[in-house]
């Protein structure tokens, strides 16, 4: 091991040249791969708990004495569990991060397991709703820890950039196919069902991530490396973040903070965060407007509806291809860079936001409003649902990637702020849904929300037209941008 000498008393632990191989950088690709698809795999199971007890409402209605005649309150038991993944990403996730990726993963799915019980076994609505929050708050530093555990060990645009696409893909098609998993389920047995079933799976998989996910957080890595040193030889051996400890309340309430100034101040991250966040919010109002929709109009029972979900998730795996086609064109656009010559510019990310705003979420939205009708066949709707689908991965995908290009050292606070609203707009949005249908109409209620979509289909054209000019003038770009070049700063994760 190589240790930088700093003074007689204290020294440095720091990788051994940029070729170490404890460096999760340097890792085999092999086995990068190997972590990266037991990590999405593992979001993908988490994501399914979140809606995959939409299909059976009446069910649990019945039980616990809940009408939703004027309002949805079965959803509650799904608002809860967004609004869990939401404050526990603020607050609980700079915590976990100090136990490390392994730890913190591998005890948080233990805890979802043990909130899963409660909920399969409850007795009243309260307990549902309250061990919801707990379980969706769980899945929340889950998919959390899975990005993290992708930025750790995969370096550079390139590198990357297929990862994260197959990570946006998949916590986007895990929440989109619960209702299709759910009603499978649903279909033969009672409700608690669906609760034992994600049991069973979740702990039959627990050898799988115990013996897979390795530690990749690299500050880590350095800390249990000087840790070893102290105990072998009893010298003074501290990684530059021992020495340099931010109390953990300091941490927590920069987490909170930054990300909600960055929102109130910063025009990039609002526009983005309303259009990403309203995106992610139609893939749970669909678990309530695909019920209205078809058991209204064709008299489909509950959980065949929810096998019509996945026709959003077939829309989301078209749009992965998509998204990964504009690599070729982010990577080209370095070339013309004349701000920053040899680096892609940020708004290259940006360049196929247009087909999934426009032609997928709005125009789909318009197909699914107009082809609601008894008397045209179901496949049509469905068509219009699988257009959204193509369209939410699309623009999910370009606004990551490109809040990540702009805002470098500060872009975990504004993918954060990002996270926080998709949270907000999938507890909320869905409960519009019931009101809009039945006051609006099939036909007008899907219009009304793909107007909403139209109109923030613009903000990316917007930024493809002004982009620059409107990075020049936010401090943060800026303040990260004059620490990249001089400082030498590194990309928040």
């Amino acid at each position: 091991l190589r240790v930088q000498e700093i003074d007689p008393d204290v020294e440095i632990v720091d990788w051994d040249g940029p070729n170490d191989p404890e460096n999760p950088f340097n890792w085999p690709v092999r086995k990068k791969w190997i972590i990266t698809s037991v990590a999405l795999f593992g979001t993908f199971i988490a994501l399914i708990n979140g809606t995959s007890m939409a299909v059976a409402a009446e069910a649990y209605n019945r039980e616990f004495g809940i009408s939703d005649a004027h309002f949805p309150h079965s959803y509650w038991p799904i608002a809860s569990w967004a609004l869990g993944g939401g404050v526990f990403m603020m607050v609980l996730l700079p915590i976990l991060e100090d136990f490390g990726v392994r730890w913190g993963y591998l005890i948080t799915y233990i805890v979802l397991i043990i909130f899963i019980v409660p909920s399969a076994v409850a007795q009243n609505f309260a307990t549902l709703v309250v061990t919801r929050f707990i379980a969706g708050g769980c899945v929340s530093l889950l998919g959390n820890t899975i990005s993290s555990i992708i930025c750790d060990i995969w370096a550079g645009d390139r590198g990357r950039t297929v990862p994260l696409e197959l990570y946006i893909t998949v916590y986007l098609f895990g929440s989109t196919m619960g209702p299709v998993i759910g009603g499978a389920i649903y279909q033969f047995l009672d409700w608690r069902w669906i609760f034992y079933i994600q049991i069973i799976w979740y702990c039959a998989f627990i050898p799988l991530f115990f013996f897979t996910i390795k530690e990749t957080r690299g500050s880590v890595i350095l800390k249990q490396r000087a840790k070893k040193i102290r105990a072998a030889t009893g010298k003074k051996a501290y990684t530059r973040d021992e020495l340099n400890h931010i109390p953990i309340w300091q941490i927590v309430k920069t987490s909170v903070q930054r990300p909600a100034y960055m929102l109130c101040t910063e025009w990039v991250v609002f526009s983005l965060t309303m259009w990403s966040a309203f995106a992610v919010g139609l893939v749970y109002l669909f678990t309530q407007s695909i019920e209205e929709v078809f058991a209204g109009l064709y008299g489909w029972p509950a959980y065949s509806t929810g096998y019509v979900q996945a026709a959003v998730g077939i829309g989301e795996l078209l749009g992965f291809f998509v998204s990964y086609s504009n690599v070729h064109f982010y990577l080209r656009s370095a070339k013309s860079n004349p701000i920053d010559p040899g680096t892609p510019v940020p708004e290259a990310r940006l360049y196929m936001s247009p087909v999934g705003g426009f032609f997928g979420m709005t125009g789909g939205m318009f197909v699914y409003a107009w082809t609601s009708y008894p008397n045209i066949p179901w496949i049509a709707p469905a068509i219009g649902l699988a257009m959204v689908g193509f369209g939410i991965n699309i623009v999910c995908s370009s606004i990551a990637q490109y809040l990540m290009d702009s805002y470098s050292k500060y872009a975990g606070s504004a993918i954060a702020a990002v996270a926080f609203g998709e949270n907000v707009f999938s507890a909320f949005l869905p409960l519009a849904a019931q009101s809009m249908y039945t006051n609006l109409g099939y036909q007008w209620a899907s219009s009304l929300l793909a107007f909403l979509s139209l109109a923030l289909a613009c903000a990316p054209i917007i930024l493809l037209l002004k982009g620059p000019e409107i990075r020049a003038k936010s401090p943060f770009i800026q303040k990260a941008r004059y620490e990249h070049d001089v400082k030498g700063g590194e990309v928040e994760v």
